[in-house]
């Protein structure tokens, strides 16, 4: 449980996430996200007389009876998207070597993401989860409710703090009647992978922003050291001074984001590196521009 000064803490970061969310949206990151997502569809707005070249089916039938001339059915698109923020909240993503954790990174990526969509008159919801979808907010609009949302994400406290992107996409296709943009953020150090993200992919439009840190992919020669799971507990003492143990680690963190890779590509998910070390802002950049060239 959280004490007072820890949540005062934590509120005090999510104010500086709004401000610097709202600024980078303002100046710079809106346009990409108005790019990269367009509508789920069409609303009807009215009728027309036919002309020559319209599309049959959408005359329609009851309007031209009494009319007693065709008319077509007219359509705009429907901007209004519902966008989730699916963010992985477990032991793991607690891990941080420089600044920040990786928990805190995904905050600042979501909150990004949701002043980006609000201002684009979106809908927000969030899936916070860990091993196993540990609270969902339905989607809504406003700034106290994209605020609320992050500090969800960075308050969020597990009780089982494993990983489990197969229940959380499970969620995702049971409970989203209407498809939606799904924003997942985790550090994907979870299985199995390929299934639920093809499932969940099928279902609705879907990113992944995967969040890392540099110790995650080389380990520095330390000397012996603890190494403690997050999520298991499991510890084990670790002779980082060994040139081997050190190369066959980094080969392990290469297979890893190697095969992630593989399964995001096949399901056809634009994807892209979040690092602890770096601002999150241009990653979102070229993540936006790859969606939008793929979409057009």
């Amino acid at each position: 449980m959280l004490s007072e000064d820890q949540i005062e803490e934590m509120m005090a970061r999510v104010r500086k996430l709004e401000l610097k969310a709202r600024r980078l949206v303002r100046e710079s990151f809106s346009g990409e996200y108005l790019s990269s997502f367009r509508g789920q569809g069409l609303d009807f707005e009215d009728f027309r007389e036919y002309q020559h070249g319209d599309e049959v089916r959408f005359i329609d039938w009851n309007v031209t009876a009494r009319m007693n001339q065709a008319f077509v059915r007219k359509f705009r698109e429907e901007r209004e998207l519902v966008v989730i923020l699916a963010v992985d909240v477990s032991g793991s993503t607690d891990y941080g070597s420089i600044n920040h954790s990786k928990r805190e990174v995904a905050a600042e990526a979501a909150a990004i993401l949701g002043f980006s969509a609000l201002q684009n008159g979106d809908k927000v919801g969030l899936l916070a989860f860990a091993d196993e979808p540990l609270l969902f907010v339905p989607p809504a609009k406003g700034t106290r409710h994209v605020l609320r949302l992050v500090r969800e994400i960075l308050t969020t406290n597990p009780t089982r703090p494993g990983t489990s992107i197969q229940q959380a996409c499970d969620f995702l296709v049971r409970t989203l009647r209407r498809r939606a943009l799904v924003l997942l953020i985790s550090d994907f150090h979870a299985d199995p992978l390929d299934r639920p993200l093809g499932k969940l992919a099928r279902k609705h439009e879907t990113l992944a922003l995967q969040v890392a840190d540099p110790l995650e992919a080389r380990l520095p020669a330390a000397g012996r050291v603890v190494m403690v799971d997050p999520e298991t507990g499991f510890e084990t003492l670790v002779n980082t001074s060994n040139a081997n143990l050190r190369m066959s680690y980094e080969k392990l963190a290469r297979r890893h984001r190697e095969g992630v890779a593989t399964i995001l590509k096949k399901h056809a998910i634009d994807s892209t590196l979040l690092s602890t070390a770096s601002d999150p802002l241009p990653a979102l950049h070229q993540l936006l521009k790859r969606h939008s060239r793929r979409r057009r």
